[in-house]
């Protein structure tokens, strides 16, 4: 294996450690969470990094993930092997009941009473209640199948699908999930790429307008900064996306889809857009 090298202390910390208010106790010592920023070759990366006895302790899988070694446990023998000749795999975790795994190719899932779900923060959301998922907030009934083609999509902007993902938050005593829905931010996008094709400002002769310096006149992000603000809807109309996108054609578009759930309830789907 290539030698690589990163700049930085690394140790481990054995033993329970107990992680709390931005604090960790490993061992009887007290830890900090480190403030100092990780380079690989040069390359900025992010690592969780915690600050004893003015050392920085990281996760040996996180080095090996970072660097590309195997990081193996044999828990008969309480062993740790470092396996410098071999690429880096990411720990198999043990399969819960009910778990489920969401589609990482944008395919649809559907939530059902039982289901648990992964989220950032290390919980299992379990999903109790689905009636209004085929009532979504108002909406007319379930969803058909995504939108065909009825110009060539193939000639317009292409953006990278992003990661399925839960996000967990506990507002004022309710314990929401936000789950991205790949699925639906493929009807969004699809949906605009017809309205391309629709619109004479943005199609001519077979094929986008572009900009004068050969650039696509419209652009595509499928995720939104927390920061940024931008328009929300619930349920679906295509009629209400493509009357936006009519009235201001050129631009970046920037789309995310959320499946939104409160104690355990299905609440809405949400549409997510911003025009910049």
């Amino acid at each position: 294996m290539k030698r690589k090298h990163m700049e930085f202390v690394s140790g481990i910390v054995v033993g329970a450690v107990f992680f709390g208010g931005g604090y960790a106790v490993a061992a009887g010592l007290l830890a900090e969470p480190s403030t100092q920023t990780f380079y690989l070759n040069d390359q900025k990366i992010e690592l969780e990094a915690y600050v004893i006895n003015g050392n920085n302790y990281v996760k040996l899988r996180d080095v090996g993930q970072a660097v590309d070694f195997g990081v193996t446990y044999d828990g008969i023998t309480n062993s740790v092997y470092i396996l410098s000749e071999e690429h880096y795999q990411p720990e198999e975790k043990a399969a819960v009941a009910g778990e489920v795994s969401l589609p990482t190719d944008g395919s649809r899932y559907e939530p059902k009473v039982g289901d648990l779900i992964s989220c950032d923060d290390g919980t299992l959301y379990e999903i109790t209640d689905v009636s209004r998922w085929n009532a979504n907030a108002f909406g007319s009934g379930p969803l058909g199948e995504l939108p065909v083609a009825t110009c060539d999509w193939s000639l317009l902007d292409q953006p990278e699908l992003p990661a399925p993902e839960a996000r967990h938050f506990d507002v004022q005593g309710k314990d929401y999930c936000f789950v991205r829905n790949v699925y639906e931010t493929r009807r969004m996008l699809y949906t605009l790429y017809n309205a391309i094709g629709n619109n004479p400002e943005t199609w001519k002769d077979g094929k986008p307008v572009l900009k004068a310096d050969g650039s696509q006149m419209v652009q595509f992000e499928l995720t939104i900064s927390e920061a940024e603000t931008h328009n929300n809807f619930w349920p679906w109309k295509e009629d209400n996306l493509v009357s936006l996108f009519n009235s201001c054609p050129p631009g970046t578009y920037a789309l995310e889809v959320w499946d939104v759930y409160k104690d355990g309830i299905f609440q809405r789907t949400e549409y997510n857009i911003k025009v910049k």
